[in-house]
């Protein structure tokens, strides 16, 4: 064996012994009878960033079996080469893990730093080469839809026990769930959202498999719910502010409404107020106002739900910001004389405050036109701040809020009561005790709330499954990570990958992360 390096690579000569026997590729019958050698030129990984070229000179033998179909075939080196392969089995694995990392343009770029020369077309075929793993029927099985293109989903099957996926298919229809589940028989513990369609795939698939209703989408349809109720009492959200007196903010709300109203945008919108206001008051449709007015349909109701002009404009007041504690120091130094906003973010600073010296030059900008600081006005809630403030649980809700809330709940009973209904189902949740919930759901229903009503006839039709996924440990956490990795491997092939290779990559990336991790993590020696 001689080695020749140079500026373009390094060179392996090599050959083999003579008089060695080989095995025949054919039957596997030693042979040690030569017929000729040719050479085999394989690629291998790169050394000291020059890429290398094995030139391998291999025998070619008869075979001495006489009912053998191959009469001549060529010598095998084993961990060096393999049959019609032109690449190294180290080399081959470098190219099929690069692939099932980047995909295709990705791993073409990252071999060409590591001096191998290969198109994406290759990269992509050697990806589609490599075996899935054998799939073993999981006891607990995970089911979860993602978003695969534009209006079109997929299904996405995990091992709820070992967290690897299984596999996905375009589409999201109970038959083929079915078909998937009675191929693969054995499966005892099926884990879904509240899709009628899953539920149905899997009890005529596995109809003996126990379903799990999981908790975070049980969790996440009462907060829709919970929003629903405080938009349509949006009226009452005001009374979360503080009262008149704690902080006087008529006179602010006065002066900045005499302000707002000198604005472009504060005239635009009192004007189209007024006008729909006056339109609708006769008792026309949105949609005849909307024509008449040359306005959507959606803005002539956002105008006639609003009680004032204000609600309505544009630029709604300021919101308060980490500045707002140093404004005072702001206006004692301005008097003083320090107009320089670059040394007032520096003093700002060395008080303890840590924003950019952006907001204060903004700040100090009224100033400069004689005008008085802007002074943060609070504004009430929006209906989906109110509804977090319910669902949140009340160790983390802060002082802020514990000190609107209760107001709040105190001027809206129809608030109170959702309140009430939400941490009764988080107890249940917390104690992992399902008795409760048949007498919660009665209490929904008779609520008196549409929305409230509606979510407990939907979980009466599914409640074995809730009952479930309240009691016990099973849950689609593992679903929602595998689906956050099949979007990342989308979104790396720019989101034109098919369905095979999307498949494959999300089986092979799982499977090689574990690898690696198990090489990383093992028992020290």
């Amino acid at each position: 064996m001689s080695v020749d390096v140079s500026d373009e690579g390094v060179t392996v000569l090599a050959r083999t012994r003579s008089g060695v026997p080989a095995g025949c590729t054919g039957c596997g019958r030693l042979s040690e009878w030569c017929h000729s050698r040719y050479v085999r030129r394989l690629a291998d990984v790169s050394l000291g960033g020059r890429p290398v070229r094995i030139d391998l000179s291999v025998r070619r033998l008869y075979c001495e079996n006489a009912t053998c179909l191959k009469v001549t075939f060529a010598e095998q080196v084993a961990g060096l080469t393999v049959r019609y392969q032109r690449r190294t089995p180290q080399l081959q694995r470098l190219v099929e893990d690069v692939g099932v990392v980047l995909a295709g343009r990705g791993g073409a770029r990252m071999l060409r730093i590591l001096n191998i020369r290969l198109s994406r077309c290759t990269v992509l075929s050697q990806l589609m080469r490599v075996p899935l793993p054998p799939l073993v029927t999981p006891r607990v099985l995970g089911v979860d839809d993602f978003a695969l293109y534009g209006d079109t989903y997929g299904t996405l099957l995990v091992d709820a026990a070992t967290r690897l996926p299984l596999t996905l298919w375009e589409g999201r229809d109970a038959d083929q769930l079915s078909r998937w589940l009675r191929e693969h028989p054995g499966v005892e513990v099926a884990c879904r959202d509240g899709s009628l369609t899953y539920r149905q795939g899997i009890a005529g698939g596995a109809p003996d498999a126990v379903q799990v209703s999981d908790r975070f989408h049980l969790w996440q349809g009462l907060s829709r719910r919970v929003q629903d109720i405080a938009y349509a009492h949006r009226g009452c959200l005001p009374a979360a502010l503080p009262p008149a007196g704690e902080n006087n903010p008529a006179p602010a709300e006065e002066s900045a409404g005499n302000t707002a109203a000198d604005t472009r945008a504060a005239r635009h919108a009192r004007r189209l107020f007024e006008a729909v206001e006056a339109l609708t008051r006769t008792g026309r449709s949105h949609s005849s106002v909307a024509r008449e007015l040359g306005l959507d349909r959606r803005t002539v109701g956002k105008y006639a739900r609003a009680r004032t002009w204000q609600e309505v404009i544009r630029r709604p007041p300021r919101k308060p910001s980490s500045l707002d504690p140093y404004l005072d120091y702001l206006q004692q130094r301005w008097d003083e004389g320090q107009h320089s906003a670059k040394i007032l973010h520096e003093e700002l600073q060395a008080k303890g405050y840590c924003g950019h010296y952006q907001r204060v030059k903004m700040a100090v900008a009224p100033l400069r036109r004689g005008l008085p600081l802007d002074e943060p006005r609070e504004r009430p809630p929006s209906p989906r701040e109110a509804a977090r403030w319910i669902t949140a649980h009340p160790h983390r809700r802060n002082l802020h809020i514990n000190e609107r809330l209760p107001r709040l709940l105190d001027h809206c009973p129809e608030l109170r009561q959702t309140h009430d209904l939400v941490r009764q189902f988080a107890a249940m949740l917390d104690n992992r005790d399902a008795t409760p919930l048949t007498g919660w759901l009665n209490d929904l229903a008779h609520s008196g709330l549409a929305p409230l009503a509606g979510l407990a006839g939907a979980l009466r039709e599914d409640q074995d499954a809730v009952v479930q996924g309240i009691a016990t440990p099973y849950n689609s956490g593992v679903n929602e990570g595998r689906i956050t990795d099949v979007k990342l491997q989308k979104r790396l092939m720019a989101g034109r990958a098919s369905v095979p290779l999307l498949r494959h990559r999300v089986v092979l990336v799982a499977h090689l992360r574990r690898r690696y991790t198990d090489r990383t993590t093992g028992p020290c020696r």
